[in-house]
């Protein structure tokens, strides 16, 4: 999500990019996805607005309920409310739908697939050199590194952390809403226990597939990989507790996967001369919050702000620009989310969503010097 929405925003500014994924090929896989407020705001500016309204869901709300009685905790208000208060719609979709939506405002000619970045040297001039696994090579004015929260670039910088397990797990999966039989579940509610919950909300405007995602204890298990398989039997057992509309769901689902939560600390730096991290790869976060994405999608867009105008030469100064605007505003959302207490009880959510990375203040400029600016040639 990152470095394609890197890629778009930088593209918009006239900058020359090439996308490096080590993936053999993009596919859709099932995940649920909120696109806030916040996030639509950039994806609005890279055209993608008409298209994500048509594949995703247009919730009234978020409601937050007790996890047996049902009772209403906080029901925020998304819908036509949200879209007059921040300007944009409050979508929720299927991580696969954004990603294809992303990846159609970057041309194929700037996308190189199966490459696994392997190592990488910046030189003297501030180039970089890259080495990628299938043996190829490529260089660069500046690397933006996209890769995740296993970054190795990150790693090669800053040195490797080890991971804190929080101890807890998350299970989450998309279906047909056909295996729900008919059995009617509300829009999106997070159904909140003494010490787990759970999230279920539609990702398509006709209804038709649904997504979940948990949290509940598990100090065992600390594989960090939403492709590891869960056992449904064992999860249903985790929520026999829950309300009805829950069970119904958990017993309507017929495979899940299953990924062990880890927190970590907002990171001290994340450039170092024209090397950057974007997105997970400098703030990862718990879930908690839905902001993992959004922010990296915010991420993009002040990047593109900071770098425009400016030649080969102030790169450096560009990137510490960039990580001086963002890094108040991630870190506050990764501490945030990691309570997981967002929504439970009347919040205030202005400070998330109305947020626009396209007019919010960048930070002081490293250097006086003016810049040209660049274009490919």
């Amino acid at each position: 999500m990152g470095g394609l929405a890197a890629a778009a925003a930088l593209r918009r500014i006239g900058i020359d990019v090439m996308v490096y994924e080590q993936a053999q090929r993009f596919a859709r896989l099932g995940a649920g996805i909120q696109i806030g407020c916040n996030a639509m705001k950039v994806l609005r500016a890279f055209g993608l607005e008409p298209v994500l309204r048509a594949g995703s869901f247009y919730p009234r709300s978020w409601n937050n309920k007790d996890y047996d009685t049902g009772a209403v905790r906080f029901d925020m208000i998304f819908g036509e409310a949200a879209e007059i208060r921040y300007g944009v719609p409050y979508l929720l979709a299927h991580r696969g739908d954004l990603h294809a939506a992303l990846a159609s405002v970057v041309p194929d000619s700037v996308l190189r697939l199966d490459h696994q970045l392997t190592s990488f040297e910046q030189h003297g001039d501030g180039r970089v050199s890259l080495r990628f696994a299938n043996g190829t090579t490529a260089g660069a004015d500046a690397l933006v590194a996209a890769d995740g929260v296993h970054s190795l670039v990150k790693d090669a910088l800053f040195g490797r952390e080890e991971p804190n397990f929080t101890g807890r797990v998350a299970y989450r999966t998309v279906f047909p809403a056909a295996l729900l039989n008919g059995y009617m579940i509300d829009d999106c509610t997070k159904w909140w226990g003494p010490d787990r919950h759970i999230v279920i909300y539609y990702v398509k405007p006709d209804r038709s597939e649904v997504y979940f995602v948990t949290s509940q204890p598990e100090p065992g298990f600390t594989v960090e990989s939403w492709s590891s398989t869960g056992d449904v039997a064992e999860l249903r057992k985790a929520f026999a507790e829950f309300h009805p509309q829950v069970r119904h769901v958990l017993a309507s689902c017929p495979a899940v996967h299953k990924w062990a939560l880890i927190d970590r600390d907002p990171l001290p730096r994340w450039c170092e001369g024209n090397l950057t991290l974007l997105g997970d790869a400098c703030h990862p976060m718990t879930p908690y919050m839905a902001q993992g994405a959004a922010t990296a999608i915010e991420d993009a867009a002040v990047l593109s702000r900071c770098l425009e105008g400016v030649d080969r030469d102030g790169i450096a100064d560009a990137f510490r620009r960039f990580e001086a605007t963002r890094k108040s505003r991630t870190s506050r959302i990764q501490l945030s989310s990691r309570t997981n207490t967002w929504l439970r009880d009347p919040t205030d959510p202005d400070w998330v969503y109305s947020y626009d990375a396209w007019t919010a203040p960048l930070a002081a400029a490293g250097s006086p010097q003016a810049f040209r600016r660049r274009y490919p040639n």
